[in-house]
């Protein structure tokens, strides 16, 4: 009596259970990643379709599918699927400059339990051919170039730098080429100054940091000429960032440098009206032992004008930069900054900034 009366008991307390189950939506895939191996970029977008059953017993329902990346499409069905009845999830990738390994993962929301599913997708594109246009993206007539910005990034004062790219003559006559307006720190040459149909060649730029004599970023402009025409966007550009360099200080010449240390290094100039200026003074002061000498100052902004008190600063002594912030062409919210480039060795470059906010006179 008592084995039966237990017997019982169980039954009774698994069929709630059990029932309870049967009246929860399942969603059950086929699969939950596919390797699509290896596929061509120039063969375009790749789909697959992960297949699932509602093995629950309520209508099971995709609320969203969202994918990590704006590379992969999702599609899904859209209606309830029945307990018991199939449905889908498909997943496009495009190849589309992405070359190299990917995996990718789509998250599906549902109204079953756990609430989410992850689907990954992966593979490996192999990389189109490169066209002459694709190699060679910037074109000036005839002539076609890699780049037309060499940039040669740090430069020490007084050092010398060489960069070298690539171009070709894109047409079926032979052209010739030249770079005018280059100034006295720079060298450009042509392995060939004329180049045959299809015929590549080599452009070298030489820069020369001391004959230069400035400081932080700088940038060069000069235009090329093909078979003696020019036109605005045939423009050849040279940038780099020129710095001092401190590694040749002893320690004791270190000890001895001087140092920068600025009061304050944001000025909030709140809500501003449009059209109005704000001034303000960035106060410093040399607290090494040798003078301090400012080397440049440069604002990011047009709308911001500086004013250096003096350029060398004894050791103890204090100075000033005079800033002010035209609102004239700002609006909304403000982040600017200006740089200032010292002979300080632990501290060559600061940022100060400007923050705020340019409003309408409605506006306050």
């Amino acid at each position: 009596m008592k084995k039966s009366f237990f017997i019982l008991s169980v039954l009774f307390i698994s069929i709630p259970f059990i029932f309870g189950q049967q009246k929860t939506a399942n969603i059950s895939f086929n699969e939950i990643v596919w390797n699509s191996g290896d596929i061509k970029e120039e063969d375009g977008v790749v789909t697959h379709k992960y297949e699932f059953t509602n093995t629950g017993g309520e209508p099971l329902i995709i609320h969203n599918v969202t994918a990590s990346c704006g590379c992969t499409s999702p599609a899904w069905s859209r209606e309830p699927v029945m307990p018991g009845g199939k449905g889908y999830v498909s997943v496009a990738y495009n190849p589309t400059g992405r070359p190299g390994k990917f995996d990718k993962t789509v998250n599906v929301v549902t109204n079953a339990a756990p609430g989410s599913v992850i689907l990954r997708i992966q593979g490996n594109v192999i990389p189109k051919p490169l066209t002459i246009e694709d190699e060679f993206r910037y074109q000036m007539g005839s002539l076609r170039m890699k780049t037309n910005h060499v940039s040669l990034g740090t430069i020490y004062s007084g050092e010398q730098k060489t960069s070298v790219s690539e171009i070709i003559n894109h047409s079926d006559q032979p052209i010739s080429i030249e770079v005018r307006n280059v100034p006295p720190h720079l060298k450009v040459n042509f392995d060939s100054p004329s180049l045959a149909p299809g015929q590549r060649g080599v452009v070298e730029v030489s820069y020369d940091a001391s004959i230069k004599n400035d400081w932080g970023f700088v940038i060069d402009r000069m235009n090329i000429y093909v078979n003696g025409q020019t036109e605005r966007n045939y423009t050849f550009i040279v940038s780099a960032n020129i710095e001092e360099s401190f590694t040749h200080l002893t320690e004791q010449e270190l000890n001895n440098a001087p140092s920068i240390v600025f009061q304050e290094t944001t000025f909030n100039i709140g809500k501003l009206e449009k059209g109005k200026s704000a001034e303000y003074e960035y106060l410093f002061t040399n607290q090494g032992k040798s003078d301090l000498v400012i080397r440049k100052i440069t604002a990011a902004c047009g709308c911001t004008a500086t004013m250096l008190s003096d350029k060398i600063i004894p050791p103890g002594g204090t100075g000033k930069i005079k800033t002010t912030f035209n609102s004239s062409t700002q609006r909304g919210n403000q982040t600017k900054t200006i740089t200032v480039i010292s002979n300080d060795p632990k501290n060559p470059k600061t940022i100060l900034w400007i923050r705020g906010e340019v409003v309408e006179q409605s506006s306050l």
